[in-house]
């Protein structure tokens, strides 16, 4: 999601309240009776069962959170991919990964990204990714990523442990660089690569629901997993029989409340359904339209 311009959202215009709507003409706005004298008891006692209701669902969204282990699909073979990116059929970006497993205890995965074309023209960037996960929980330990734009670099560094992550956030070079720091505190925590082989573990049975808090760089996301079913998809790489994925996002806010995410709508994901479960197309409904990523090229580290 690094390839596309990133634009301010206009704030929402903020509906009337209850209360303005249901104001009688001849009463002002300031009595605390003119809202009270449009409602009889039971009206009010609805309201407040619904009031109580939402509430109680935006603050026990926790609960939610899949518990699940680690399932027993089999693990990722070492492999290298190249994917396209881009909307309405238009290649704005590549991409290639590496993953691999440099120890016994753990994945590691490469990539690396660049815009081209006359995108490039109009906004340059080149992404370096590094991150590492536990084989065994499928934890991320640590991830690191740097974005060299035309006129600025940003460097960030994820730390993660049991209870939460630490980001550390550079703008700059040399000594005009500016660091940050930040702590989110949350158990249980994923960044994208995690996240992907976590789920990518579990038997994602149709019409299965997955939620996972997914902490990607800036930020972090109650993301909801949707299994939709099965169907044949074609890509760059080849045909494939895919398990068909909803995906939907809420952003998690300094006191842990949900917040809609105001860039991002929904995705759609397909993966190929064989022993490998590789990631073969993202589509996304976003503030400027349809984007996607598209599987170009595949080989798995020492295949012929």
């Amino acid at each position: 999601m690094y390839f596309f311009v990133q634009v301010k959202s206009r704030r929402a215009h903020r509906p009337d309240t209850i209360c303005e709507q249901s104001q009688p003409a001849k009463v002002p706005v300031q009595s605390p009776f003119a809202c009270r004298a449009r409602f009889r008891p039971g009206q009010c006692v609805g309201i407040a069962v619904l009031a109580f209701c939402s509430g109680s669902l935006a603050a026990n969204w926790q609960s939610t959170v899949s518990k699940e282990p680690p399932g027993n699909f089999p693990e990722l073979r070492p492999l290298r991919a190249t994917y396209r990116f881009g909307w309405s059929g238009f290649t704005a970006a590549t991409g290639e990964i590496h993953f691999t497993k440099p120890s016994g205890d753990e994945f590691q995965l490469d990539g690396t990204g660049r815009t081209i074309g006359f995108v490039r023209a109009l906004w340059k960037l080149d992404v370096n990714h590094q991150a590492v996960a536990n084989a065994e929980t499928l934890r991320p330990i640590e991830s690191q990523q740097t974005e060299n734009y035309r006129s600025k670099k940003l460097a960030t560094h994820l730390t993660f442990r049991d209870n939460g992550v630490t980001r550390a956030r550079t703008e700059g070079e040399g000594s005009s660089a500016a660091a940050k720091t930040r702590q989110f505190s949350f158990p249980n925590l994923f960044d994208l690569h995690s996240a992907l082989l976590y789920l990518r573990s579990q038997p994602l049975r149709d019409r299965s629901v997955y939620r996972v808090v997914v902490y990607p760089a800036t930020n972090a996301y109650l993301a909801t997993i949707r299994v939709i079913g099965r169907e044949k998809v074609s890509v760059h790489a080849g045909g494939y029989n895919a398990i068909k994925v909803d995906l939907q996002l809420n952003k998690i806010g300094k006191n842990l409340e949900l917040q809609p995410h105001r860039k991002f709508r929904r995705a759609t994901i397909w993966v190929s359904d064989d022993a490998d479960r590789i990631l073969l197309r993202i589509e996304a409904q976003i503030f400027v339209g349809t984007i996607f990523a598209e599987l170009q090229s595949m080989r798995f580290d020492g295949a012929r």
